[in-house]
């Protein structure tokens, strides 16, 4: 019998890149990096050589281009992965610009063999490979040509046992007839657009032989460290009802406490872990001191919390505390200032902080501000992403909090602005009624699922010792029928 042949995996080194190829690159492919230009493809390539390249698998760089390679390497230097020891002693430069000035393959491959010959590396790169191909054809050389030239390159690469990387400025529409297309093993594609203001960019393993990759489109950042991409994270169907079944387990077992007195007695015992709960409200309802409390009441009994504030006003002075939390290392906050977020993102960063410092409880204040933090593409698809989202964290088993900033419309009874609510396990609706001339704050449990909650309303005041729920008044069910004595009237509710 024929021993299974085990393909080795190659670390990246690029944040997000091998969780996208479920484990690394594989050793001695033969890989394109395509896309438009300016969207990342040299960094990428430059960041996953130096992260590779060592003494013992040495890499070499070709440029096609018309200037020298100082000028590429003078930008690449600024980022935080380059490594000028590695220059020259691990990795090496060439330049091809003259071997293609006549437009004949041949000699383009006869320098590649001859500098791989002598240097003997393990990692590839030709960039920018379509270079080539434009003064090829420019020549008048066809795409029979180009094919046999890059299996030819292919085939010498895989002999020489070396890792190869094309690197081109391509479009979509020109994939499908490019031959190139059908001999790599790999093809990574890059993209960029512009959407108003904000520069969204995005990344696809289109073809990876051999191995699963996460499909899809998934969202790249470009910083000072190099590329940090946040793939898609996609809860399998398989594993949903095992989750919800925990989750039912887990309502029945420990519940956690909300921080609020007689808000646990209504809810049937406090909120289950893996639950994600909404709570729904107008402006100055006191939803954000609900959060703060169940953030604090975490603390106490010992556990960590994260919040991602998108709506937290600069201080004024005074201490919240929320702020004491975070101080105390209690609480970890996402940093939300930088705009044109994906949910991915903010999910990469949740689920970072919950491993690191083992939080159990995450508040999203709010989904408003959430949704208007992302870029106008990543708006178009919210719900669908909130749902994966959702399903990550109470897969992890940390209950989750997301509030919900409503216009109260008293006759119209609504908990989401985006129809989100369906998404969430439990829904706390609060709302403000005029009785005997005074504007009154109330709040009910709509649903909280696998539990025996109250269906009372009961009205509740902001103190400074936080929310303070009283019993419940007769004639307040009528608010969550939708049929509120209106504003103006005086006396009880009809």
């Amino acid at each position: 019998m024929i021993p299974k042949v085990v393909i080795r995996r190659l670390p990246t080194g690029v944040p997000g890149l091998d969780e996208l190829l479920t484990g690394g690159l594989a050793e001695f492919s033969f890989n394109l990096i395509a896309g438009a230009p300016g969207c990342g493809k040299t960094t990428l390539a430059h960041q996953i050589m130096f992260s590779l390249a060592n003494p013992q698998r040495r890499a070499i760089f070709f440029t096609v281009l018309g200037e020298p390679p100082l000028k590429m390497l003078r930008y690449q230097q600024q980022y935080s992965f380059f490594d000028p020891a590695k220059v020259n002693e691990s990795v090496r430069f060439v330049n091809l610009a003259d071997d293609i000035a006549n437009g004949d393959y041949e000699p383009v491959l006869a320098r590649i063999v001859n500098e791989v010959a002598d240097f003997g590396p393990s990692l590839v790169f030709v960039d920018s490979f379509r270079s080539v191909i434009q003064s090829a054809r420019g020549a008048g050389r066809n795409d029979l040509e180009l094919q046999q030239f890059v299996q030819r390159l292919g085939m010498l690469m895989t002999t020489w046992q070396a890792t190869t990387f094309l690197i081109g400025e391509y479009t979509v529409p020109e994939s499908g007839a490019n031959p190139i297309f059908t001999v790599a093993d790999g093809i990574i594609w890059m993209a960029q657009s512009i959407e108003r203001n904000s520069m969204v960019r995005k990344m696809q393993v289109m073809k990876m032989r051999g191995q699963a990759t996460v499909p899809g489109l998934h969202t790249f950042r470009i910083s000072e460290d190099g590329l940090h991409i946040f793939p898609r994270t996609l809860t399998p169907v398989s594993s949903l009802p095992a989750r919800r079944k925990d989750s039912e387990a887990a309502a029945a077992a420990s519940r956690l406490s909300m921080g609020v007195p007689l808000l646990d007695e209504m809810m049937g015992g406090g909120l289950p872990p893996g639950y994600s709960l909404l709570i729904s409200g107008p402006s100055g309802s006191g939803k954000s001191q609900l959060a703060s409390a169940f953030l604090e009441e975490g603390a106490r009994a010992g556990g960590k919390g994260v919040i991602a504030a998108f709506e937290r006003s600069p201080s004024r002075g005074e201490r919240t505390r929320l702020d004491e939390l975070i101080a105390s290392g209690n609480v970890s906050v996402i940093d939300t200032r930088a705009l044109d977020l994906s949910i991915d993102e903010t999910l990469f960063e949740l689920t970072r902080l919950i491993d690191q410092t083992g939080a159990t409880r995450v508040v999203i204040d709010s989904l408003s501000g959430f949704e208007l933090a992302l870029a106008p593409s990543f708006r178009e698809e919210f719900r669908e992403s909130l749902h994966r989202m959702l399903a990550v964290l109470t897969d992890m088993g940390v209950a989750v909090l997301l509030i919900s900033e409503l216009e109260d419309r008293y006759g119209d009874l609504r908990f989401s602005p985006t129809g989100t609510a369906f998404l969430t396990d439990g829904i706390i609706v609060q709302r403000y009624v005029e009785l005997q001339g005074q504007l009154k704050r109330v709040m009910g449990v709509v649903k909280l699922r696998n539990s025996a909650h109250s269906h009372d309303l009961r009205p509740y005041e902001i103190t400074g010792q936080g929310v303070v729920i009283g019993p419940p008044t007769p004639g307040m069910d009528a608010l969550l029928t939708g049929h509120p004595r209106p504003i103006g009237s005086t006396g009880g509710l009809e």
